[in-house]
């Protein structure tokens, strides 16, 4: 028997012991006064002296982390949602057999619930004087050992409540990712826009260049996709009349797993009518600025160990050019399609030949090539309409699209472009979409009519923006990995490994 089997065969034991006694192991009438952070706050600064002058009872509860025995007295933490508190247990200050029954029947990892007076220990440490005390959860798996088994990440990932319960750095990098979604929500309502909430299935995958998630609804006989964007069902509000508005929540994509991909993500999408993506790129810098501010108290992160610095105005880079001057790329080539599939296989970048699109292909260069130096954060602009199907024109080229992708820390954070309105290009461009999806599967696979029934009501002026919040969590509490960002992150089976 392992070592494991045996400490729960011995805590089974002690289950049926605390049942034989007439003891409820899983009672729900404690109600706890205090939380250790608030105490600590209040009271840590106060003498041994004057505490017990002030005579203050508490009530606290929470799983029991640590314990020590000396004698005929017990010292232990628990730990609440805010953090750990010290108890003593001591044998002339309880009766007999609570103080017994604390030392015999309840193990490490049992949720607890003690009352009695706020004291000082010789070392300082403020304690609760335990009065009363009662087992309020009985575990029956031990902790785990604390200097190595969390250092073990499938088992972090696998087991979060067991990293979130040993490691208060990950509690407290999760209560910034509150703070930080609780602060964009609160920017655009600030603002103005309204939050909305739109379709998780749609009946056709579209807003997105991306393989769906298919499920299937008994009822209506038909095929639904996990949305890959709200980017249509928004729109389609800005040609009811709603001229600014946000949604915040989930997006599904059909893809690999990474350090910076996960199948479900969270997203920030806005538009706003009579707005262009200039107007965004202003907004982009404003709420990055604010957010860095709130968060860490100055404009500048450190993020994998470089300065990352949000003061406006962000650099602003022209898509091909980059390719020139950061990838490297011969100007004299970008248009020469042998050439640059040569170019790209000396570098080991695998290119689809069968795709018409020289955008696409300089998307992906850029991808492999660009990316990766773009540390400070970067507006780069000046996209290809042939990649960009659903954003407005260029006036002066219609090549390329008014749109933007901003880049921090050599990650792809936000997309934005003034809308595409006119219905007749949209359609036109849905059209050669479908023509080419025999060489890219993400290409949807029907086009949208209602939305382009919508389009030809008319929408207003617009301009809309993305905004992968994983991402910016990632940089903002200077994790590596989006799995460290997400409560459950997809993994692959264990018997898969």
């Amino acid at each position: 028997m392992s070592e494991e089997s045996q400490l729960i065969k011995v805590r089974l034991e002690k289950l049926n012991k605390l049942w034989e006694l007439g003891i409820n192991p899983y009672p729900n009438d404690f109600k706890p006064k205090d939380r250790a952070k608030y105490l600590k706050e209040r009271f840590q600064d106060v003498s041994a002296e004057e505490l017990e002058r002030m005579n203050i009872e508490v009530s606290v509860a929470g799983r029991l982390m640590t314990r020590r025995e000396m004698g005929k007295l017990i010292f232990a933490h628990i730990q609440d949602s805010t953090d750990k508190i010290q108890i003593m247990v001591a044998k002339s200050e309880v009766a007999g057999e609570t103080f017994d029954f604390f030392r015999k029947l309840v193990d490490l990892g049992d949720v607890i619930g003690v009352t009695g007076g706020l004291i000082k220990t010789k070392t300082g440490e403020l304690t609760v004087l335990a009065k009363d005390l009662r087992l309020l959860t009985k575990s029956i798996r031990p902790l785990p050992e604390k200097y190595h088994g969390l250092k073990d990440v499938e088992l972090r990932y696998r087991r979060r409540y067991l990293d979130l319960m040993m490691n208060p750095e990950v509690r407290e990098l999760f209560r910034k990712r509150t703070r930080i979604i609780q602060f964009i929500r609160e920017y655009f309502i600030s603002e103005g826009f309204l939050e909305v909430e739109t379709p998780m299935m749609h009946p056709i995958a579209g807003g997105a260049a991306a393989k769906p998630f298919i499920t299937y609804h008994n009822a209506l006989d038909m095929n639904l996709y996990l949305r890959i964007a709200p980017e249509l069902y928004l729109k389609r509000l800005i040609v009811g009349g709603f001229e600014r508005v946000f949604e915040l929540n989930r997006n599904f994509r059909n893809e690999g797993v990474s350090s910076r991909h996960n199948p479900e993500f969270t997203m920030l999408e806005f538009y706003e009518a009579y707005a262009t993506f200039e107007d965004l790129i202003k907004r982009t810098e404003e709420l990055f600025y604010q957010l860095a501010l709130e968060i860490n108290g100055s404009p500048k992160v450190i993020y994998q160990g470089q300065e990352i610095d949000f003061t406006p105005p962000f650099k602003r880079i022209d898509f091909l050019n980059s390719l020139v001057e950061i990838g490297g790329v011969p100007s004299e080539i970008l248009r020469d399609r042998a050439k640059l599939l040569s170019f790209a296989k000396e570098r080991g970048i695998e290119l689809n030949e069968k795709d018409p699109r020289i955008g696409k292909w300089w998307t992906k260069l850029f991808e492999e090539l660009v990316e990766p130096k773009l540390i400070q954060p970067t507006f780069v602009v000046g996209f290809p309409v042939e990649v960009s199907p659903l954003a407005r024109r260029n006036d002066q080229n219609p090549e390329i699209a008014d749109r933007f992708e901003f880049y921090v820390a050599s990650q792809e954070v936000a997309n934005a472009f003034s809308e595409l309105n006119d219905p007749l290009d949209q359609r036109a461009r849905f059209e050669e979409q479908l023509r080419l999806r025999e060489v890219d599967e993400e290409i949807p696979p029907e086009i949208d009519e209602d939305f382009l029934l919508a389009l030809e009501h008319g929408m207003p002026p617009c301009a809309g923006e993305g905004i992968g919040i994983d991402r910016v969590v990632m940089i903002f509490t200077n994790s590596s990995s989006i799995r460290e960002v997400l409560l459950f992150p997809h993994l692959r089976r264990k018997e898969e490994l």
